[in-house]
């Protein structure tokens, strides 16, 4: 309860504090040290602290794993404002509105880490997508942006109504909203038309947040079209977002069968679907940012075998990878923003005129394609992992190490380009407490990489 209160309450003050100061500096150091104090107010819930005890009559869960997600996200939030804080002063004039929107959406996250009602559910979707709509648009003089933002909110509407009328399906084959009740009743008292139609369309909903295939077709487009910074924060956080709501929505559902096909079929094909879209498309693309549009697909893929595994393996492994991609992902366009030619080209020589940047964007490229001694790597090893201990479709598990080597060309392409290609990338300024930050990303990732259970054991404390 602690996040999603005091997520809401920095969001007003940070609206408030576009009128009492014009500074763009003070107001970027107003939302650092709001998110800071957001992660101390989380960190102290989890270990028994609420600020507030507001009674929420079974509608909010206030799980350990839950909040420790919610603490990671909070802190890959962090790191996003201190290394692109900057960049998000020259999106527009409306500085302090586009933070506020932030912990907004922050908020709407914490309600999706919490969640035991569909109601919940749907103003926890609804609460983190709205403000992505104006983020997505913020550039008005960018006819693209405005172009992604009416397609991201027409696309958003379209899947919001698809999870009312599954929620409502759900509502009417089991009287109530509430989770628990849902699965005992459906579940425990057999499958109804009502019931299969519902959990389909809450599935293809969720699939939409999350980009997987073939609810995908938003996500370059969208990506490439709003401000990177915001684009890094919708393709990690966002995201990481969606996938904790998708885990928690189909607890159970998945040994149960749709008129004798059991649920690992339907994710199975899902997480095939993902992949071979994700990694075949990113292969062709000309722009490093469209291309890690595209990859965000492909981890998403990934990401699904959680919900393919539904086991203890498949939840540390959900975790891993979320800290991982998003620590990587944040910092890949981080550097990005800092590189005047966003194509592979301007990338060219990195390692001669910025050798800090070439050596950690490096390290993102690398966790990114789940190469040894890097967070990325054991964040896949979990996810297949958990998809072997179910002991069937080990076809499934077989195709995504074949994807995995696939994205492999594509990530490693940006490191040619850096140290084997001729030229002299442009970069804007890059100051030294930049550097350092990107340095301490990549050593979070590397450290990750090589004890998850820092992480990974605060689940079983």
């Amino acid at each position: 309860m602690n996040a999603i209160i005091v997520s809401a309450l920095l969001g007003v003050i940070m609206m408030f504090s576009g009128i009492f100061t014009g500074n763009n500096k003070t107001i970027r150091t107003i939302a650092v040290f709001g998110m800071v104090l957001l992660l101390a107010a989380n960190l102290l819930d989890i270990n028994g602290y609420p600020f507030f005890k507001i009674e929420t009559y079974g509608m909010l869960l206030f799980s350990k794993y839950g909040l420790l997600f919610n603490s990671v996200i909070i802190f890959c939030t962090l790191l996003l404002l201190l290394l692109s804080g900057q960049a998000i002063e020259k999106v527009g004039c409306y500085v302090a509105e586009y933070h506020a929107l932030i912990f907004f959406i922050l908020a709407g996250i914490s309600i999706l880490c919490s969640y035991n009602n569909l109601l919940m559910l749907f103003l926890g979707v609804e609460i983190m997508s709205i403000p992505l709509y104006i983020l997505t648009g913020s550039e008005k003089k960018n006819l693209r942006g405005n172009e992604a933002s009416l397609k991201y909110f027409l696309m958003g509407s379209f899947s919001t109504g698809i999870m009312l009328m599954g929620i409502a399906l759900l509502y009417g084959a089991s009287g109530s909203f509430d989770l628990l009740k849902v699965n005992e009743t459906i579940f425990g008292g057999g499958i109804s038309f009502l019931s299969i139609t519902g959990i389909m369309f809450l599935m293809i909903s969720m699939a939409f947040k999350v980009s997987a295939a073939p609810f995908h077709f938003w996500t370059p487009d969208v990506y490439d079209g709003a401000p990177t910074v915001f684009t890094s924060f919708m393709a990690t956080i966002v995201k990481a977002g969606g996938f904790i709501a998708f885990v928690f929505l189909f607890v159970g559902k998945q040994t149960s069968a749709i008129y004798g096909v059991d649920w690992k079929l339907v994710f199975s094909l899902l997480i095939f679907a993902t992949l071979l879209v994700g990694n075949i498309t990113a292969v062709y693309q000309l722009s490093v940012k469209r291309m890690l549009s595209y990859s965000s697909i492909a981890q998403a893929g990934f990401m699904l075998f959680a919900l393919f595994g539904m086991n203890d393996t498949g939840k540390e492994g959900l975790l891993l990878y979320t800290a991982a991609y998003s620590l990587a992902t944040i910092g890949a366009f981080a550097v990005l923003i800092k590189v005047k030619d966003i194509s592979y080209e301007g990338f060219n020589g990195l390692g001669r005129t910025q050798p800090v940047l070439a050596a950690t964007n490096t390290v993102f490229m690398l966790s990114l394609s789940g190469i040894p001694l890097t967070a990325g790597f054991l964040a896949k090893y979990y996810m297949l992992l958990s998809a072997v201990q179910t002991g069937s479709y080990m076809w499934l598990v077989i195709a995504a190490v074949v994807f995995a080597a696939v994205s492999v060309y594509y990530y490693f392409k940006v490191i040619q380009a850096m140290y084997f290609k001729p030229g002299n990338a442009e970069t804007e300024p890059v100051s030294a407490g930049f550097k350092w930050l990107l340095i301490i990303v990549s050593a979070l990732i590397i450290l990750l990489g090589i004890f998850p259970q820092i992480l990974i054991g605060w689940m079983y404390f």
